[in-house]
């Protein structure tokens, strides 16, 4: 009796060899999936200030994440899989943002980390995000040092600080101000966007008469006025977030300092509370916005926030918001470009090739030396309520 394919004693080799694959296939289980992916989910990881001076830019970039992600899950997910926000405060520690990044990745496992907030924090943060090979996502970070050095896990949507910073020196240079002081807070972040400000103000031939640090969590700020006062700038820009803008501005205003004041994007989160806490003295404050104005019902995005902050009956309303909301948008766009085989290089991949883009009308650009975003900033000014006029 000879078997199917042998012939003269001899079995034919590619039987031998389709009968050995087909084995090795009925015996192999299913391709491992990616951390923090399966059938159903996909889980995002979150580090950011929730508690403290500066909780109301965790807070709201938080709820606009949260906003998109309980909207995509309510349509059935991306590529079927629901999203899963999990996100630890850090009370904007950098050491609390080192131990929660190490928790989201070791024992949450999740896929890309999301939302973080400050610069402290990124980099305590992007060491352990890189060893793991885990995708940072969109923190609220500006700083110049992340943009110039090339990260393949690190992607930005906010503009830079150092494009914030341009705008505001040069509208000061080409309104024949060449005199400014720079009130900053002193931190990593207040440090590094200091010398920015100091090399885009020499390249412009505005000259910075005098530089004066705070502390996050003062409570006067009575000697930095009296130092810029003396100084007679022709206007002091601000770098600096949280509580510490309002202690600055209230002491500012009675000391009836005259200098006209500008602030990067982070400087003010919750615009009526401040104006209301600091009896209309947030009234000639101009800011950067590196987000269109959540009322400007002109834009696409702004229409499509409203609406689903409505729907979902979301409280909150701030610039902070709706660039959380921005930032979660464009990760769902990268997901689901990656497609159903979703694994962490093929998100960095689809990211990349997005090129030039645009997510409900707001322009994006990435590729696969580009990492940065968007360059959108415009300058603004609040009203006595805190509303915001051009």
């Amino acid at each position: 009796m000879k078997f199917r394919g042998m012939e003269e004693g001899r079995i034919d080799r590619r039987v031998v060899l389709a009968s050995l694959g087909a084995a090795a296939l009925a015996g192999a289980g299913p391709a491992a999936a990616e951390t923090g992916v399966t059938d159903s989910r996909i889980k995002v990881g979150q580090s950011a200030v929730f508690t403290g001076p500066a909780k109301d830019f965790g807070v709201d970039y938080k709820a606009g994440i949260a906003l998109v992600f309980d909207k995509v899950n309510k349509s059935g997910g991306v590529q079927g899989r629901t999203l899963e926000l999990v996100s630890h405060d850090d009370a904007y520690d950098p050491k609390k943002t080192a131990e929660n990044t190490a928790k989201l990745i070791d024992e949450d496992k999740v896929f890309a980390l999301i939302g973080y907030v400050a610069t402290g924090n990124l980099i305590a943060a992007m060491p352990l995000a890189e060893k793991a090979g885990v995708p940072m996502f969109a923190p609220l970070v500006g700083t110049t040092s992340f943009r110039t050095t090339h990260n393949r896990y690190l992607f930005h949507v906010r503009a830079s600080y150092e494009t914030e910073l341009r705008k505001i020196v040069g509208h000061l240079a080409t309104l024949g101000i060449t005199n400014i002081a720079v009130i900053y807070q002193n931190s990593a972040f207040g440090k590094s966007n200091l010398d920015t400000c100091l090399q885009i103000a020499q390249g412009l031939k505005v000259k910075v008469v005098e530089s004066v640090p705070m502390e996050i969590a003062a409570t006067d700020a009575k000697a930095q006025v009296a130092t810029l006062t003396k100084a007679q700038p022709g206007a002091v820009v601000m770098i600096m977030a949280g509580k510490m803008v309002e202690v600055f501005l209230r002491d500012y205003r009675a000391a009836g300092a005259a200098s006209p004041l500008y602030t990067i994007s982070v400087g003010i989160t919750d615009a009526p509370g401040s104006a209301q806490r600091l009896n209309g003295g947030i009234e000639g404050l101009v800011t950067a916005s590196i987000v269109p104005s959540p009322q400007a019902s002109r834009m696409p995005i702004v229409v499509d926030y409203r609406k689903d902050r409505t729907d979902a009956g979301e409280k909150i309303d701030s610039y902070t918001m709706l660039e959380g909301y921005i930032a979660a948008r464009v990760f769902v766009e990268g997901l689901k470009r990656a497609g159903r085989n979703l694994t962490r290089d093929g998100f960095i991949k689809a990211l990349e090739d997005m090129g030039t883009t645009k997510i409900g009308d707001f322009p994006l650009q990435y590729g696969p030396t580009n990492h940065n975003g968007s360059n959108f900033v415009d300058l603004e000014m609040y009203t006595r309520t805190g509303a915001l006029k051009r």
